[in-house]
């Protein structure tokens, strides 16, 4: 049944509500820990310079268990925030889809387009797993399984022939066909083509990003040969990962291949997480675009 407007305006509006009821119990359980992380800091105080006694030592063990018990808790309320967030992220992209079915598809200039594809790489989902939980498919580096879909509203790395080049570029996804094909749009209001394309010529781009700090494993190492999107532009060229992102909301730095610079490298390029996916190469059909 198709979403209208009016009810997805109302199912925006509840889970805003919820978040506002979410975020009011989280700030009076922070305020509440807040007591008993006093405690532990005294308690601990006391034990290193006065009291080594077991009673003492059995109290401060309570005191942490406490306080173990208080940031789950806080991390459960963070966790139930963010889950009605990513709900709202896809209520207003299956109406927008809608929309686009319907004939009303958004004209975005150049511009607009630009902020919105950095708009949408600095706001994409950072992963927090828990304690020696891996970082899933899709995020960051972590490649999709061989047997996933994008679904519809998803963007993709398309590799598309223009004029007898073949071009990596940055698309949406319209559906998958039971020929195994993807139907995509260029989202580049310029071109406005629509394209049909076998499953090996889509890269499903990333749809979390990883974390330096806690998931290194799922970022590009320094040196890697990746394909990424060139900024200011909506095509993937060849590049190498010049250095890492330091904190979740840095990108790689990439010196793409450039035959005009004398080194065959451009200066190095900040490009998000988003944008930056690795390929294997065939003779058949590979990357030959170049800037």
């Amino acid at each position: 049944m198709p979403l209208t407007a009016e009810t997805a305006t109302l199912q925006v509006q509840e889970r805003l509500k919820s978040i506002q009821s979410i975020i009011h119990e989280l700030d009076n359980e922070r305020k509440r820990n807040e007591v008993n992380i006093n405690n532990i800091l005294k308690a601990q105080g006391k034990l290193s310079s006065e009291d080594k006694s077991m009673v003492y030592q059995h109290k401060v063990k309570t005191l942490y268990k406490v306080g173990i018990a208080d940031c789950v808790q806080e991390e459960n309320l963070i966790r139930q925030a963010l889950a009605k967030i990513h709900e709202i992220r896809a209520i207003r992209n299956e109406r927008r889809i809608e929309a686009r079915n319907a004939g009303n598809k958004e004209t975005i200039r150049r511009g607009a387009l630009m902020v919105m594809l950095e708009i949408s790489a600095q706001t994409l989902p950072l992963f927090v797993g828990k304690p020696g939980e891996k970082a899933p498919p899709l995020c960051g580096a972590v490649p999709a399984e061989s047997t996933y879909i994008a679904k519809p509203g998803d963007m993709v790395a398309a590799q598309v022939k223009v004029t007898d080049q073949e071009n990596w570029i940055i698309a949406e996804v319209v559906q998958f066909l039971s020929s195994q094909k993807y139907e995509v749009d260029d989202i580049d209001e310029e071109q406005k083509d629509r394209h049909v394309l076998s499953k090996r010529r889509i890269v499903p781009l990333p749809v979390m990003r990883a974390n330096p700090e806690t998931d290194s494993h799922a970022l590009f190492p320094k040196g890697t040969t990746v394909m990424a999107l060139y900024p200011q532009t909506t095509c993937f060229y060849k590049a190498i990962v010049n250095s890492l992102p330091q904190t979740a909301t840095e990108g790689y730095e990439l010196l793409f291949e450039d035959p005009s610079y004398p080194e065959g490298y451009s200066p190095p390029l900040q490009v998000a997480q988003r944008y930056v996916f690795s390929i294997k190469q065939n003779k058949k059909f590979s990357s030959t675009a170049t800037l």
